[in-house]
């Protein structure tokens, strides 16, 4: 079964070189993506019990034996990250589908979008697979240089600064762990994973330090770590909606995977297990102060992202068996819960016409169903009971507690404060956005009127492209006006909602005025992302366990080197 690990990264390239070559056929290419999402997910379920059953599976690409080799390799951790991964991006794929199928407006799925969401998904599922720091090095390229392109789609002047600041924080990112990179070959004459493993003990106190401390700052800016996490709150909410659900869901847990093999495999000491605890606390109560003080729903889920990445990092930086399983677990309920809120977003985005609690009002009544999709995965991030989310914190708290300390029962503290937190400031959006009724425009002064009639007469007539933006209000809204080769906004009295047959009906409101529509596949796509949240409670204590087994594999480095090097697998 080894043939189906290169699978994970040749079929998404495959496909997107083809899709590329299909930029005319637009059908095509989501059918296209659409297939290669779903081999990747059932070879990633089929290599995630095979490796349960058998143990880890390597394959040295090339016949190249390691270490001179690429090699590739697939344990119980990268297992389960690829089957949750290859899900995740099956399922945002599906809701940007809907998202086009229903109306062509600035967020629905270009040509590009197909070919270049392939390449993310290669460079994701590679970074999972990666057995050199090399090879993790060019996985983080391809995702990173494919994230550019999905993070300005449309050409917005505000998601260009937003990309432009994404960019510019990667790149840092990248050069100082390609740096790091040629330090550590430098320093060991090699850039395997299992064989820095065995040589890194060999070099003097120092320049361990040295090469553990920039491995992990280029990390800890890809997980997006405190006080690292500056560029997320600004970057991930002017995305689409799938743009942003994808990103928050993946790309920070693909740094949280390089933190746990750096410090499981290739520093196993705990010299900085104390900075990882402190950086744990601080990441959760900065990222959820952050947090409690939005409006914007989208930038509200950015700074819980944050908040939580100090979760995950406080179980690596316990450095027990019990630490990274319970890391482990919370990883992988983030990965679900995270990518679901960020859907729901941009449901009630479509409603409303804006992400902001100021303006959003009434959707309870609107859209009760939204109000249902929302509900069950902000009760689960903020960690009510019997959800996953309580239940990897509560594994995550005993895992402190079992070690004990000033330092450890500090963590535990954070972590209550932040779901409590978290708890509030998501009820806050409900009321604010679902319970509440709709803010009311007050009414212009009579000079303020005159002078827009004044201003009206002496503006040009919108251009013969102008359409109107989907999901619009009736009054105070704006259109789109798509120029040659550009795209822009202009002010307009009104906005024409845009719906197809392929929507789903909402109440009519209470004055009597139409109401947008919501594509049905983009609400049962969002459904089947809420099931899966609450399919991960169901399913808690075999995850966990899988969890634990993981954990207990990377519990000593000697079984993973015996693994690359050797002859022989672990179980």
């Amino acid at each position: 079964m080894t043939m189906l690990v290169p699978l994970l990264v040749l079929v998404p390239l495959l496909g997107a070189a083809i899709a590329l070559g299909l930029l005319r056929h637009q059908q095509l290419q989501r059918v296209i993506t659409i297939g290669v999402l779903v081999v990747a997910v059932v070879v990633a379920a089929t290599l995630m019990v095979l490796v349960d059953r058998h143990g880890t599976i390597v394959v040295q690409v090339g016949g190249w034996q390691a270490p001179f080799g690429i090699s590739l390799v697939v344990d119980r951790l990268s297992a389960l990250l690829l089957t949750v991964s290859a899900s995740v991006l099956l399922v945002v794929l599906l809701f940007s589908v809907g998202q086009g199928l229903a109306a062509d407006d600035e967020d629905a799925p270009v040509t590009i979008f197909y070919p270049t969401y392939l390449v993310l998904a290669a460079g994701v599922l590679d970074s999972f697979i990666a057995g050199d720091l090399f090879n993790l090095y060019v996985a983080f390229e391809m995702l990173l240089v494919a994230s550019y392109v999905l993070i300005t789609l449309g050409g917005s002047e505000q998601r260009v600064r937003a990309g432009t600041t994404y960019i510019v924080t990667s790149l840092i990112a990248s050069a100082i762990f390609l740096t790091a990179i040629g330090l550590v070959y430098g320093a060991t004459g090699t850039v395997n994973i299992a064989q820095i493993s065995e040589r890194m003990a060999d070099l003097p106190q120092h320049v361990q330090l040295l090469l553990h401390t920039m491995l992990l700052i280029g990390f800890g800016i890809k997980a997006a770590v405190f006080p690292l996490a500056f560029w997320l709150p600004d970057s991930y909410p002017t995305a689409p909606a799938p743009v942003t659900a994808v990103f928050a869901g993946l790309l920070t847990k693909v740094g949280i995977y390089a933190i746990i093999r750096l410090e499981t495999i290739i520093f196993p000491a705990p010299e900085l297990n104390g900075v990882l605890l402190v950086v744990a606390a601080l990441t959760m109560v900065v990222g959820v102060l952050g947090a409690v003080s939005q409006t914007d729903v989208k930038r509200l889920l950015s700074f819980t992202l944050i908040s939580h990445i100090g979760f995950m990092v406080m179980g690596i930086g316990l450095g027990t068996v019990a630490g990274t399983a319970a890391a482990v677990f919370y990883t992988v309920h983030h990965i679900v819960v995270q990518t679901t809120l960020f859907l729901v977003s941009g449901l009630m985005e479509r409603i409303g016409g804006t992400t902001s609690t100021r303006s959003l009002g009434g959707l309870l009544g609107t859209a009760p169903l939204v109000a249902a999709l929302y509900l069950i995965p902000a009760f689960n991030l903020g960690g009510i009971p019997p959800f996953s989310g309580f239940i990897g914190k509560l594994g995550l708290f005993r895992a402190a507690a079992e070690q004990g300390g000033p330092l450890a029962y500090l963590l535990i503290g954070a972590g209550v404060v932040t779901s409590l937190l978290t708890l509030y400031a998501l009820m806050r959006v409900w009321d604010a956005a679902f319970w509440r009724p709709k803010p009311t425009a007050e009414p212009a002064a009579p000079h303020a009127a005159v002078a827009d009639v004044h201003e009206s007469l002496r503006a040009p007539e919108p251009a013969a492209d102008t359409v109107a933006e989907p999901g619009s209000e009736l009054t105070g809204g704006t259109t789109q006006v798509r120029g040659p080769g550009e795209v822009g906004r202009a002010s307009s009295p009104a906005r024409v909602p845009v719906a197809t047959e392929a929507d789903a009906d909402l109440p009519a409101a209470a004055d009597g005025a139409e109401r947008p529509r919501l594509p049905r596949m983009m609400v049962t796509v969002t459904a089947v992302a809420v099931l899966g949240s609450v399919a991960l409670t169901v399913v808690s204590g075999p995850l966990y366990g899988y969890a634990t087994r993981a954990a207990t594999s990377l519990e000593s480095p000697v079984r993973y080197v015996e693994a690359v090097l050797g002859t022989g697998g672990e179980r």
